[in-house]
Protein backbone atom coordinates (compact mmCIF):
# COMPACT_ATOMS: atom_id res chain seq x y z
CA UNK A 1 0.00 0.00 0.00
CA UNK A 2 1.78 3.50 -0.89
CA UNK A 3 -1.10 5.89 -0.22
CA UNK A 4 -1.13 5.76 3.37
CA UNK A 5 -3.42 8.79 3.85
CA UNK A 6 -6.31 7.80 2.92
CA UNK A 7 -9.05 9.38 4.56
CA UNK A 8 -10.36 12.10 6.79
CA UNK A 9 -8.44 14.94 8.26
CA UNK A 10 -7.40 13.83 11.94
CA UNK A 11 -7.69 10.11 12.06
CA UNK A 12 -5.79 6.84 12.31
CA UNK A 13 -4.22 7.39 8.67
CA UNK A 14 -1.85 9.80 10.27
CA UNK A 15 -0.85 7.48 12.96
CA UNK A 16 2.20 5.17 12.96
CA UNK A 17 0.72 1.26 13.71
CA UNK A 18 3.56 -0.86 15.95
CA UNK A 19 6.46 -2.84 13.48
CA UNK A 20 4.80 -6.06 14.30
CA UNK A 21 1.21 -6.30 14.27
CA UNK A 22 -0.40 -9.46 15.97
CA UNK A 23 -2.22 -12.14 13.98
CA UNK A 24 -5.68 -12.17 15.88
CA UNK A 25 -8.33 -14.12 14.75
CA UNK A 26 -6.82 -16.36 11.87
CA UNK A 27 -6.27 -13.58 10.03
CA UNK A 28 -3.24 -10.72 9.51
CA UNK A 29 -3.89 -7.41 11.00
CA UNK A 30 -1.97 -5.51 8.35
CA UNK A 31 -3.37 -6.71 5.33
CA UNK A 32 -6.98 -6.11 7.04
CA UNK A 33 -6.02 -2.61 7.41
CA UNK A 34 -4.39 -2.44 3.87
CA UNK A 35 -7.61 -4.26 2.62
CA UNK A 36 -10.21 -1.35 4.40
CA UNK A 37 -7.63 1.30 3.27
CA UNK A 38 -8.05 0.17 -0.49
CA UNK A 39 -11.72 -0.09 -0.38
CA UNK A 40 -11.61 3.63 0.83
CA UNK A 41 -9.61 4.61 -1.91
CA UNK A 42 -11.73 2.27 -4.46
CA UNK A 43 -15.01 3.90 -3.02
CA UNK A 44 -13.32 7.43 -3.78
CA UNK A 45 -12.30 6.82 -7.05
CA UNK A 46 -15.70 5.98 -7.66
CA UNK A 47 -16.69 9.91 -7.92
CA UNK A 48 -13.50 11.52 -9.85
CA UNK A 49 -15.19 14.80 -10.42
CA UNK A 50 -15.76 15.13 -6.89
CA UNK A 51 -13.17 16.97 -4.97
CA UNK A 52 -12.12 15.78 -1.42
CA UNK A 53 -14.32 18.81 0.06
CA UNK A 54 -16.84 17.25 -1.66
CA UNK A 55 -16.36 13.47 -0.57
CA UNK A 56 -15.58 14.66 2.86
CA UNK A 57 -18.79 17.21 3.44
CA UNK A 58 -21.04 15.14 6.32
CA UNK A 59 -23.91 16.08 4.64
CA UNK A 60 -22.74 15.03 1.28
CA UNK A 61 -20.91 12.56 1.81
CA UNK A 62 -21.08 8.94 -0.37
CA UNK A 63 -22.57 6.22 1.76
CA UNK A 64 -20.23 3.70 0.37
CA UNK A 65 -17.50 5.93 1.45
CA UNK A 66 -18.96 6.19 4.52
CA UNK A 67 -19.02 2.45 4.86
CA UNK A 68 -15.54 2.32 3.78
CA UNK A 69 -14.39 4.48 6.52
CA UNK A 70 -16.05 2.41 9.21
CA UNK A 71 -14.45 -0.64 8.14
CA UNK A 72 -11.06 0.98 8.15
CA UNK A 73 -11.82 2.46 11.37
CA UNK A 74 -12.68 -1.26 13.18
CA UNK A 75 -9.40 -2.57 10.85
CA UNK A 76 -7.48 -0.14 13.10
CA UNK A 77 -9.27 -0.42 16.24
CA UNK A 78 -8.60 -3.99 16.21
CA UNK A 79 -5.28 -3.52 15.68
CA UNK A 80 -5.01 -1.83 18.60
CA UNK A 81 -6.69 -3.70 20.70
CA UNK A 82 -9.68 -1.81 20.85
CA UNK A 83 -12.96 -2.38 19.39
CA UNK A 84 -15.63 -0.01 20.77
CA UNK A 85 -15.49 3.34 21.55
CA UNK A 86 -18.52 5.73 22.48
CA UNK A 87 -17.51 9.11 20.53
CA UNK A 88 -14.90 10.00 17.69
CA UNK A 89 -13.12 11.99 20.09
CA UNK A 90 -12.72 9.21 22.57
CA UNK A 91 -11.07 7.29 19.11
CA UNK A 92 -8.72 10.15 18.26
CA UNK A 93 -7.37 10.38 22.52
CA UNK A 94 -6.72 6.95 22.12
CA UNK A 95 -4.94 6.91 18.94
CA UNK A 96 -3.17 9.98 20.15
CA UNK A 97 -2.49 8.48 23.14
CA UNK A 98 -0.55 5.64 21.61
CA UNK A 99 1.01 7.70 19.25
CA UNK A 100 3.05 9.57 22.21
CA UNK A 101 3.84 5.94 23.79
CA UNK A 102 5.02 5.29 20.41
CA UNK A 103 6.91 8.75 19.73
CA UNK A 104 8.25 9.79 23.48
CA UNK A 105 11.06 6.93 23.63
CA UNK A 106 12.65 7.92 19.86
CA UNK A 107 12.33 11.95 21.05
CA UNK A 108 14.64 10.85 23.98
CA UNK A 109 16.78 8.80 22.83
CA UNK A 110 17.65 11.19 20.46
CA UNK A 111 21.19 12.62 20.13
CA UNK A 112 21.20 16.39 20.45
CA UNK A 113 22.82 18.18 17.34
CA UNK A 114 25.67 20.06 18.61
CA UNK A 115 25.79 23.22 16.69
CA UNK A 116 29.56 24.04 15.16
CA UNK A 117 31.25 27.17 15.14
CA UNK A 118 30.64 28.97 11.68
CA UNK A 119 33.71 29.51 9.64
CA UNK A 120 33.44 32.98 7.31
Amino acid sequence: MDDVGVSGPVDSSNLPLTLTLPRQGGGDIKARIEAAAQGVLDARAKFPNATLADLYDPLTMPPELYKAHHALDRAVDAAYGKTTFKTEAERVAFLFERYQQLTVPLALSAKPVKKGRKNY
